[in-house]
């Protein structure tokens, strides 16, 4: 079958909203459409390309951002700290993994979730389910629950505020690698761990000092003072997603411009479902959720469609398994995948394998099966003769108490002080910078 942005319309399709006012639709995708694309076909070939480089082994993915962004919680401080956390963490493992790393927020589009059923009881009340800021509202009444198309129209605006924002702080001094190194030093001391991390903050420092004697600064050197945080989020609304998808003038291949880089949900990915047929035909770098109960089979079709090309960079596969239960699991992905030659960029997202219930009723997980996930995605990949290309975290930049553990030892009674997602438990500012370090010491041993 041909493909055309809407032909995944001729496919069974799962996680979608049940939309009351079809001609309302109608007419939100055409205004969405006329629209500025939010990223450019350019942009994303050079993602692309930095993507190559990882699944090659030489250049590591930083992923990560909010479960699922808010209209209340928009702000340019949430932004700010979601970047500034971002550019420590990658600072840390570039330097202690001495290869570039490519840094993706979940961010400026991730506003659709998928849910584990249509509707949500409370009190004998059923309502249809929240799916996220751009379908319905989070408040339990029969009037937030009925999705709403014009919430595309205001997910595409606040997507545009949150790039002209990440774009300037990109450029415009946040990312000086001075200020960042000095950040992180900050944290070194007073965090409880700090013996465990000072000497590699202490080291950064160090060459950053050593590179200035050499006359090699910020004031000469660009890439010293700025960077480039690429955007993603999984594409699961596919009326916005059609919408957004443009045919570039210069190559006249279709990108979809919500977003550099995209993903399938683990929920979504079958082979001959509309979301993998809407997948196939966009040429941005693409991300596929796998889980403990993937077929290695299936997932080699999917692949094949996905991929025909075998191009490197074009698509990331992103293991969500557990921790204890990824050693048992993921082998016997890897083998098949690398026995057939495939070059994907392997990534470990910690955080859906290791979601509990704590005794106070808060979905919540643990610091430390987080970093022991990790830890065990390095070692399968390193004792099946491939390499660990990737991190994918539900983190923020705020102080929040969603996750349990790390060095300032989060307890569940704690939970309730500052638990504030819209969907699941994010790793704070603090937990995910003492995740870096652990991360940086996995890479310098491999």
């Amino acid at each position: 079958m041909a493909w055309s942005p809407s032909s995944w319309r001729e496919f069974p399709i799962k996680q979608q909203p049940t939309y009351p006012d079809l001609d309302k639709l109608a007419e939100v995708e055409k205004e969405l459409s006329a629209m500025p694309p939010l990223v450019f076909a350019a942009e994303a070939r050079a993602l692309r390309r930095s993507l190559a480089e990882v699944a090659e082994g030489k250049g590591f993915l930083l992923q990560g951002g909010d479960c699922a962004e808010s209209f209340a919680e928009f702000s340019a401080n949430n932004i700010r700290d979601t970047f500034k956390v971002l550019l420590q963490m990658a600072v840390i493992m570039t330097y202690a993994g001495r290869k570039p790393v490519v840094k993706v927020g979940r961010l400026a589009g991730q506003f659709a979730k998928p849910r584990s059923a249509d509707t949500e009881t409370r009190d004998g009340v059923e309502l249809p389910s929240y799916r996220g800021d751009n379908v319905n509202d989070l408040e339990f009444t029969a009037a937030a629950r009925v999705p709403d198309p014009e919430r595309m129209l205001k997910a595409y605006h606040q997507s545009t505020a949150t790039l002209n924002l990440v774009r300037a702080f990109a450029s415009g001094g946040l990312a000086d690698l001075n200020r960042v190194s000095k950040w992180n030093t900050g944290f070194v001391t007073m965090n409880p761990l700090r013996e465990q991390y000072e000497s590699i903050a202490h080291e950064v420092q160090q060459a950053l000092s050593f590179m200035d004697v050499l006359g090699i600064n910020v004031e000469n050197t660009p890439s010293l003072r700025e960077t480039t945080l690429y955007t993603s989020h999984e594409a699961l609304l596919l009326n916005y997603e059609e919408a957004m998808t443009r045919q570039d003038h210069l190559t006249g291949k279709w990108y979809d411009t919500s977003g550099h880089m995209l993903w399938i949900g683990e929920r979504t990915r079958e082979l001959d479902g509309a979301h993998v047929e809407f997948f196939r035909g966009l040429h941005n770098p693409i991300g596929m959720k796998v889980g403990p109960k993937a077929d290695p089979d299936n997932l080699l079709r999917v692949i094949e469609k996905l991929d025909p090309n075998n191009d490197p960079g074009r698509l990331t596969l992103i293991v969500r398994m557990g921790a204890g239960l990824l050693p048992e699991r993921l082998p016997g992905l890897v083998k098949p995948i690398l026995a057939a030659g495939r070059k994907v960029v392997w990534s470990c997202d910690p955080m859906h394998g290791n979601t509990e219930t704590a005794h106070n009723n808060y979905k919540t997980r643990n610091f430390d099966n987080i970093v022991q996930e990790i830890k065990e995605f390095f070692e399968v990949m390193e004792a099946e003769g491939s390499h660990a290309g990737g991190i994918h975290l539900e983190m923020t930049g705020q102080n929040v108490t969603e996750c349990t553990g790390g060095a300032y030892k989060v307890s569940e009674t704690e939970l309730e002080k500052r638990y504030r997602t819209q969907c699941d438990p994010r790793l704070n500012a603090d937990q995910v910078l003492e995740l870096a370090f652990s991360v940086a010491e996995l890479m310098r041993e491999t």
